[in-house]
């Protein structure tokens, strides 16, 4: 596979000044923004985790080679942290440092013939959990795992340290590194945003009832951002979650994680979603509430047709949340981060932590219909979106890390998750084949660890596949395959539902 040095794209990079007579690079610092310093908090030391799959065995030296010329140039991939001289090690800035691939590319010594190979790849991501990242280089490293599995001939796995940037950072930060696998030169392309053409915002109308409708719209932000934040600060000082199966305890944080993933149908999935009038999104939070739903049921015995006992009763009734993550940026383009790694600087780049949360109630029963699960979402996922609430979270988190210190905005952050069962995001991927150093991807399956709770769903499409990645402690849900297969059962569930209930012929 050495050919494969030839499909790298060419990189411009930025040189750095040089002192006289002296080729060593000159030390670069710059500060840690206050987000970056909150996920270096014990509470929330957080890590992303990508698996990917390639078509084929992986080039461990073509490998090497194109992370030189890419992810290294990126200055976040290529600086270590600087601490105080405290009490209390805190780390303060981002120091430039000369990267050696060979420290952060991790090959082990593998057997071809595994007796079960999918299994030793969730045995050794979850590994990477147990294990603390080295504080010293720059807080990446990529693991090769040339072991053929079900679905791939190889499997990589990305971890990085969430300070360097949130999960639609790093996930365009690796599409920037990659190529279209029908033209190496050609960056993936996104699913754009659109605006829906049936908001009466976006209509044509007299200027009276323009304006009428704009007053109204901005009423209803105004209310339903009042009812968010006041129901955010009362999770923060005292409204938690009721006891339920799926929530963890004190310290959930600190406790090694398994990662699963299953992939759906996304045109599956865009079926639903086309019939019903709603988004991608609203369709993946629905079968996640489906497949919870069922999940927790049979965990307390209805599901089996057993009686139902003290704690089975209780869900349909128990205040159970989800956090949903939101990417505040009005865009995400790969090409934005592929002039980063050009530059070598993230001088007037939208780069690292720029995420806010809202609180989502998960209705927890039993249907007959199961599109009613979607539904409901939209309605919930709608008011949310007529509220500034992400943005508040997101700016509160700010200010406070300015004013009163890193501790008052870590309780802030803790408080609001832990006081919540799960947390969950959906990020859109190439709607084409890719590649990465000339390595055809399968799959992409991000998840993270370090929150604390004991549930962590996120959702990743590639090309005609939405794959649903679930982060995981074992001792809270034992059986997380399980899970995975009611979400996909749900999914199913609600195509059927919408081809009996001919809202297909809407398409």
């Amino acid at each position: 596979m050495a050919s494969h040095l030839g499909l790298l794209k060419p990189i411009k990079t930025h040189r750095v000044n040089q002192g006289k007579g002296d080729a060593k690079e000159e030390e670069k610092e710059e500060p840690l923004s206050p987000l970056a310093r909150l996920f270096h908090a014990p509470q929330v030391n957080c890590f992303i985790v990508v698996v990917f799959g390639c078509k084929t065995t992986i080039d461990v030296d073509v490998f090497k080679h194109g992370l030189e010329q890419t992810l290294i140039k990126h200055p976040r991939f290529s600086s270590k942290l600087a601490f105080d001289t405290g009490k209390v090690a805190e780390p303060l800035k981002w120091v430039r440092t000369v990267v050696n691939i060979d420290d952060h590319v991790i090959v082990p010594d593998l057997d071809p013939n595994i007796e079960s190979p999918d299994q030793f790849v969730e045995d050794y991501a979850s590994n990477i959990t147990k294990t603390p990242m080295d504080l010293s280089k720059p807080l990446w490293e990529l693991h090769i795992l040339n072991v053929e599995t079900s679905e791939a001939a190889s499997i990589g796995i990305f971890r990085v340290h969430h300070s360097l940037g949130d999960g639609v950072s790093i996930i365009s930060l690796l599409l920037a590194c990659m190529g279209k696998a029908s033209d190496a030169n050609a960056f993936p392309s996104l699913v754009a945003n659109k605006k829906k053409a049936n908001d009466p915002c976006t209509k044509s109308h007299p200027w009276f009832l323009g304006f009428v409708f704009t007053l109204m719209s901005m009423l209803k932000v105004f209310w339903n951002t009042l009812m968010d934040v006041t129901l955010f600060l009362a999770t923060i000082i005292c409204l938690k979650d009721d006891k339920n199966p799926l929530k963890g305890g004190i310290g959930i944080e600190k406790t090694p994680r398994r990662f699963v993933h299953r992939m759906l149908n996304l045109n599956d999935i865009k079926l639903v979603k086309n019939a019903m009038g709603v988004t991608v999104n609203d369709v993946a939070l629905g079968i996640t509430q489906s497949g919870l739903s069922r999940y927790l049921y049979e965990r307390c015995g209805e599901a089996k047709g057993d009686k139902m006992d003290s704690e089975s009763s209780m869900l349909s009734h128990s205040r159970i949340r989800a956090t949903l993550f939101v990417n505040l940026r009005p865009t995400t383009v790969v090409q934005d981060v592929a002039n980063v790694i050009n530059a070598g600087s993230n001088v007037g780049a939208d780069w690292g932590n720029k995420i806010g949360y809202i609180l989502c109630p998960l209705h927890i029963k039993l249907r007959d219909d199961p599109l009613d699960y979607i539904y409901d979402v939209k309605a919930a996922i709608d008011q949310k979106k007529r509220s500034l609430v992400a943005q508040f979270t997101y700016f509160t988190t700010s200010l406070l890390l300015k004013t009163l210190g890193l501790q008052a905005a870590v309780m802030i952050m803790y408080k609001s998750l832990s006081n919540t069962t799960l947390s969950f995001s959906n990020v859109a991927g190439p709607m084409e084949e890719v590649s990465l150093f000339g390595h055809p991807m399968v799959f992409f399956a991000p998840s993270i660890y370090g929150f604390p709770q004991a549930l962590v769903i996120h959702f990743q499409s590639y090309m005609d596949k939405m794959a649903v990645i679930l982060s995981v402690d074992e001792d809270v849900i034992p059986d997380p395959h399980k899970l995975c297969f009611e979400i996909e059962k749900s999914l199913m569930l609600a195509k059927n539902a919408v081809m009996e209930n001919k809202l297909a012929n809407k398409l």
